[in-house]
């Protein structure tokens, strides 16, 4: 009697720390303004987009509760390396230099870079014309790193968001922009119509990822989650309303 009530005792406690692992609210990170993945909607004030419906879709199937916190992009891979966050969806390009410090999902959307300028530009044609002009990108992005390896140009403006850096296109502050394709096709199909075109090809394809803390535990069960979210037809969904299109 009395083993048969340790080994029960043991299996409650064992039971006790699994339903807890995840106990309380997780914290997610996003970036701030990163349409069409995350961006706060002007009616509701409330953040929305791609990358925040997965994240719900996901937290649903594995079925955790989580606080969404909207944070600079830069800061969110040492959030995640601090354990300040348990989890960061925004865009984030899968590198070989962000694996040493954080871990991955598996990928959710297969993105790269272009590049981006004015309507009338004509001396820029693609990457290898870059040399001697002023580029803008966003801080703490594949980009910036993908810009000081490939081309030669005269300085590269860093801005801490989108809508920065493509107004500085506009108010002629800049010569070109580059970065990611769904952002760049987004604002030439919408604000930007008219008054820039992509030139050159898709550059750097890479495949974002969701960052989490190394060795967390959410990895395995996130990445079960999207597997069942595509078999069942909700990641399609998302992505069609979202991007327009079927996923490929």
């Amino acid at each position: 009697m009395k083993r048969t009530m340790t080994l029960f005792i043991a299996l409650a406690i064992a039971l006790s720390m699994i339903t807890t692992a995840f106990a309380g609210n997780l914290t997610v990170a996003t970036d701030t303004n990163f349409p069409p993945f995350e961006f706060k909607d002007p009616k509701t004030g409330e953040h929305t987009g791609f990358d925040v419906e997965l994240w719900a879709a996901i937290a649903k199937e594995i079925g955790v509760q989580y606080d969404l916190q909207p944070m600079a992009f830069k800061g969110i891979v040492p959030g995640l390396q601090s354990a300040q966050l348990d989890a960061g969806i925004a865009g984030m390009s899968i590198t070989d230099k962000r694996k040493e410090v954080i871990d991955f999902s598996d990928g959710y959307y297969n993105s790269g870079l272009l590049l981006l300028v004015k309507a009338d530009e004509t001396a820029i044609k693609d990457i290898k014309t870059l040399d001697g002009k002023v580029i803008a990108t966003k801080q703490g992005t594949t980009s910036v790193e993908f810009l000081k390896e490939n081309a030669n140009p005269k300085e590269v403006k860093l801005f801490p968001n989108d809508n920065a850096m493509f107004m500085e296109l506009l108010t002629g502050g800049v010569d070109a922009v580059m970065f990611d394709k769904p952002v760049v096709e987004s604002f030439v199909s919408k604000r930007g119509k008219g008054e820039v075109k992509i030139v050159g090809d898709l550059y750097a394809g890479q495949p974002y990822g969701i960052g989490f803390p190394k060795g967390s535990e959410l990895v395995g069960k996130v990445n079960a989650a999207l597997k069942t979210l595509k078999a069942n037809g909700t990641y399609n969904a998302l992505y069609k309303k979202w991007f327009g299109v079927e996923p490929r």
